[in-house]
């Protein structure tokens, strides 16, 4: 069920970050919306009994602090995994809940006890006696306004995925693609765990201002989103990226290989911006925006902006700044099948998959091999594996590195 809705939203993640020029507002229109683009999460995150005693004391717009983080922390679920070779087939788990309805001078806790059936094909239903022990609890709700150094971003994700016992499958992330030979930043694992439980957030192109880089101190806002879709977790999510990490293998690459992809996985975690190509402040649109890229734009910069020694050619092999015209460049006889794939190679999605015509092409992004790609698109510069949605809509290929003539020493994965 995860694996389907996961696919169902980088569809529709993809097709609003695609389409984002035609919803661009102005900048007045936008500002009235910022305020509380989170709220929906603030209401499930003050109703769990965090962060704030109310919506109206929440600080969305103020950076989160270590305290803040530290308490959060110690009063989040940290088992949210079902281990599916259980001896039976029940499991038992324990949450924490909080009623909004109680006195907002104080919180009340209640701890609930269920026995859940653990079948992969249906949602955890409750089918054992629920039992119930309420507390009250004085002072403030963990992660309430405190002062303190702020939190990155990078380092918010990175303790979430901690938090749910995943930080051994960011450790594989790390270590498969280093194995392959990019260069992948500290924050590569944590940043790639995060994206692929839908932790992150993009905002609408009139928002961009809004977006942060994986250095940016993150907003209390921001953190409200990550956690409430945390609390959602019923534990298909997070097996499936430990399965998924476990199975992950890449290739070697070759010498230029190596410089692509470490400088395309460079840019982990940084966010979606319409128009961007730059991982610094750019103006866009008449806007000053921070940096980021859209899905042409990130390849843009990886293969035309970028001035790599020894490779002259490389810059012009692409030409156009669209997927449109970037797709159509190449002939029908260079365009390479999904089954001939290459490290490196720059890949177009349509509707109508391989019988799409370069008007038709929407989305691109960069293959890593294994049969996993990195791209902008609703999740920021992330990695996914090449199944499921991107599969049936890939369209053809193209291979940048032998349009160059820089093919000499490329193997196959």
């Amino acid at each position: 069920m995860f694996v389907q809705n996961r696919y169902l939203r980088f569809r529709l993640l993809v097709l609003l970050a695609g389409t984002a020029a035609a919803v661009l507002l102005a900048p007045s229109a936008g500002a009235k919306q910022t305020a509380n683009w989170a709220k929906p999460q603030i209401n499930s995150v003050v109703a769990y009994g965090l962060m704030a005693r109310s919506v109206n004391s929440f600080q969305p717009n103020a950076p989160l602090t270590k305290p803040e983080l530290t308490e959060l922390l110690a009063a989040l679920p940290t088992d949210a995994v079902v281990d599916p070779g259980s001896d039976t087939g029940d499991t038992t788990t324990t949450s924490t809940t909080t009623s909004s309805t109680t006195d907002p001078s104080h919180d009340t806790s209640t701890t609930t006890t269920t026995t859940t059936g653990t079948d992969p094909t249906h949602d955890p239903t409750t089918t054992g006696s629920t039992t119930t022990t309420t507390t009250k609890k004085s002072g403030s709700p963990p992660g309430s306004v405190k002062p303190g150094a702020s939190v990155s971003v990078s380092a918010f994700d990175a303790a979430l995925v901690k938090q749910l016992g995943l930080d051994g499958a960011a450790a594989s992330f790390r270590s498969v693609i280093r194995q392959a030979g990019a260069s992948a930043p500290a924050r590569y694992g944590t940043e790639t765990v995060a994206r692929l439980l839908g932790l992150r957030i993009n905002h609408p192109a009139s928002q961009d201002k809004l977006e942060l880089l994986p250095t940016s101190p993150i907003t209390r806002a921001e953190a409200a989103y990550s956690i409430a879709q945390l609390l959602k977790f019923t534990g298909e999510e997070t097996q499936w990226v430990e399965d998924t990490s476990n199975a992950l293998e890449l290739p070697v690459y070759n010498s230029w290989q190596k410089r692509i992809l470490s400088y395309a996985v460079s840019f982990i975690g940084y966010p979606y911006i319409w128009g961007g190509t730059s991982p610094n402040t750019q103006t866009v649109f008449g806007q000053t925006v921070p940096g980021g890229f859209d899905c042409s734009g990130f390849v843009w910069r990886v293969y035309k902006l970028r001035t790599y020694s020894g490779g002259k050619l490389l810059s012009s092999t692409i030409r156009g700044r669209t997927t449109y015209v970037m797709s159509g460049e190449v002939g029908r006889a260079k365009r390479i099948a999904i089954d001939a794939l290459e490290p490196g190679d720059v890949l177009f999605f349509g509707d109508k998959g391989a019988r799409s015509k370069p008007s038709q092409i929407y989305h691109t992004a960069i293959y890593l091999g294994g049969g996993w790609l990195i791209q902008s698109s609703g999740y920021g510069v992330a990695v996914a594996p090449l199944e499921g949605w991107y599969a049936n809509h890939f369209a053809w290929a193209r291979r940048p590195l032998a349009e160059a003539r820089l093919d000499g020493t490329y193997s196959t994965p």
